[in-house]
């Protein structure tokens, strides 16, 4: 069987795969069939805004942007009669034990709504089976910087190609290129209730978006006592879960930015990558929480 190859961006929406994107439209890098965006329905107002600018350059490059989903991560974590993906709170058990949950979310709103749409393209929506040879190239946003996500592709119908790698750039090179062609300030995609966030980002979105910030603060107290459907079910968290690592509510933390001359730079959530603290833990032990399994953090 001859190969079909099709090429296409996983798009994030952040530094590094909006720069991959703009390389593309420019002409600067070959073309993609399609930029495929995963959206969990809970991104900062300042990703969607930044999202629709991206738009309007990739359709005058002919270049689609696809906008998948796998539904409403806030909403659905919330409600009772849907299944909890885990995302990766802070817990407090109920002897002071400090751990981390589960990352399910990327997997469940991110990775997997991309590669249906990918084997849609392809003609072989789930459940048919993608022939072998059937193959398209994706296009990940992983910088120098980031050298170390950079893996294959985990399905035989997807392969990995790393162009911002080819071109031997830094998110640093990213952020300069993007500048120069008209889209500063570009943001860091990742929910908006993500407990990666740092407090840099905690700080700016109490101090420039209230409501944001209060949509946050609303979900760290709803999610205190587990899923809500484990609670429906009859089964509460043995402990606790937070948004923060310093494990009280959102509201109370005494928030630490980082000075502006900081040299610092915390990646955000792209679909193949996602920050994980078991990268860079180096004392980690299973325990439970209740129901959720979570994990010791040193």
């Amino acid at each position: 069987m001859s190969t079909s190859i099709h090429r296409y961006l996983s798009l994030g929406a952040g530094v590094q795969s909006s720069a991959t994107l703009l390389l593309a439209a420019r002409g600067d890098i070959p073309t993609f069939t399609a930029a495929v965006f995963a959206d969990t329905a809970w991104e900062p107002t300042a990703v969607y805004q930044h999202l629709n600018r991206l738009e309007r350059i990739a359709t005058e490059a002919g270049i689609p942007i696809i906008r998948v989903s796998a539904g409403d991560i806030r909403a659905d974590a919330l409600d009772p009669a849907h299944r909890f993906a885990s995302m990766p709170l802070f817990t407090l058990g109920p002897d002071g034990e400090r751990g981390m949950a589960r990352r399910q979310c990327t997997s469940e709103y991110k990775i997997k709504p991309i590669k249906a749409e990918i084997r849609r393209r392809l003609g072989y929506p789930h459940p048919r089976r993608v022939p072998a040879g059937v193959v398209a190239d994706i296009a990940i946003g992983i910088s120098l910087d980031e050298i170390g996500r950079a893996r294959d592709a985990d399905v035989g119908y997807m392969r990995n190609i790393f162009p911002l790698l080819d071109l031997g750039w830094r998110r640093s090179d990213c952020v300069a290129y993007l500048e120069r062609h008209g889209l500063p300030g570009t943001p860091k995609s990742s929910c908006l209730g993500c407990p990666f966030h740092d407090d840099t980002f905690w700080a700016a979105l109490k101090a420039d978006s209230p409501a944001e910030w209060a949509d946050a603060v609303a979900f760290d107290a709803a999610i205190r006592h587990g899923s809500a459907r484990a609670n429906a079910d009859g089964h509460p968290l043995r402990g606790q879960f937070f948004l923060h690592r310093q494990r009280v509510p959102l509201d109370q933390v005494v928030l630490r930015p980082r000075s502006a001359a900081a040299d610092v730079d915390v990646p955000g959530c792209g679909p193949w990558t996602c920050p994980h603290p078991g990268d860079t833990s180096t004392d980690t032990t299973d325990i439970t929480v209740g129901t959720a399994p979570v994990r010791e953090v040193a």
